[in-house]
């Protein structure tokens, strides 16, 4: 997944950003919802997009309820 984030959300839950260019956040940061944490990188094909993953007590969830479409 290339450079890979993990926000810890605690209880618990984290959610997983990979394929990134950059970090902006750095492990023990806090941060807070609308920060920016990282920027998105390309895959091989050129395509931008970021690989996105929410866990709850390691399992993975389907992030169709906890995301708002635009």
């Amino acid at each position: 997944y290339g450079l890979l984030l993990i926000v810890d959300h605690g209880e618990g839950f984290m959610s997983l950003y990979g394929h990134n260019e950059s970090l902006l956040a750095e492990v023990g940061d806090w941060v807070q919802a609308g920060e920016v944490i990282a920027s998105v990188g390309r895959n091989a094909d050129q395509a931008a997009g970021v690989y996105f993953e929410l866990r709850s007590g390691g399992k993975a969830l389907d992030p169709a309820s906890w995301v708002q479409r635009p």
